[in-house]
């Protein structure tokens, strides 16, 4: 059986595993799914149309699955939805989705996301990502695989986290990061990029060379950014080890508003 305390309160409608572990006075909605393996701590909150995969582990004092704070916001049934292997430290906040995107709020798998993290509506969560304490996301943000958010980062919506960048501590983000960037400030600016993590991912010396090429180009060689993107497709082309790379900094680069633009 479900090991849930007795002083939970679990709608009977809740679906969830056999192998749940439910702490004191959480509460769990109706429409809430829970996979195998997951604990939930005390003192929990879980609402909404929220879906939570396998081997998740939950501290106490969550907040998931809350309506959006978006005032346009009229009671549809938008969604959470949380992967598997994922750690969800305390106080944090993650709303379901709003009817002005895609109505999903969405959490990957292996993800580590540190105590007062806030994930507001629609927000997208790659894979193996590291929120310090205190990272909060407006709503619409993108988070690539990988990415590190250093402690107290703050991020306006509708800006794209590239997959293996990094901020630092107290970092706030205006315009899009692109992949591999590190970058820091008030507003943030690129400073390098991430080529220690790249290394400890398993990064060949060749790869992480054409990263650094990439940051020339988009940062030493005052070039515009669509001659930036040309030279980054050439790059990509030269050698096959860089195609993927390559590909992934200038589809990113694609998608990027001129309004918005990439931190600088």
């Amino acid at each position: 059986m479900t090991a849930i305390h007795p002083t939970a309160v679990v709608d009977a409608a809740a679906q969830i595993d056999s192998s749940v572990t439910v702490g004191p006075y959480t509460v769990i909605g109706p429409h809430v799914r829970i996979g195998a393996g997951t604990t939930v701590g005390p003192h929990c909150v879980i609402e909404g149309h929220t879906t939570i995969g396998r081997d998740n582990r939950i501290f106490q004092f969550s907040s998931l699955g809350a309506i959006p704070q978006d005032k346009k916001y009229a009671g549809e049934p938008c969604e959470l939805v949380i992967g598997d292997r994922n750690t969800i430290r305390e106080f944090c906040t993650f709303n379901i989705g709003s009817p002005g995107d895609t109505g999903v709020t969405r959490v990957g798998n292996d993800n580590w996301l540190m105590a007062y993290v806030h994930l507001a509506h629609d927000c997208i969560v790659g894979d193996h990502t590291i929120f310090a304490n205190n990272s909060q996301l407006a709503g619409h943000v993108h988070v690539g695989d990988w990415v590190i958010l250093g402690g107290f980062t703050v991020v306006h919506q509708f800006v794209r986290i590239g997959a293996h960048s990094m901020t630092a501590m107290c970092s706030l983000l205006f315009a899009d990061v692109p992949p591999f960037v590190m970058c820091q400030g008030q507003p943030a600016q690129a400073r390098s990029m991430n080529y220690e993590g790249l290394r400890r991912r398993g990064f060949s010396p060749t790869r992480i060379s054409a990263v650094k090429a990439m940051h020339k180009l988009l940062y030493r060689d005052d070039l515009t950014l669509e001659a930036a993107k040309g030279r980054i497709a050439e790059l990509g082309s030269s050698e096959p080890e860089l195609a993927a790379d390559a590909e992934l900094m200038r589809s990113f680069l694609d998608q990027t508003s001129p309004q918005r633009g990439i931190v600088r």
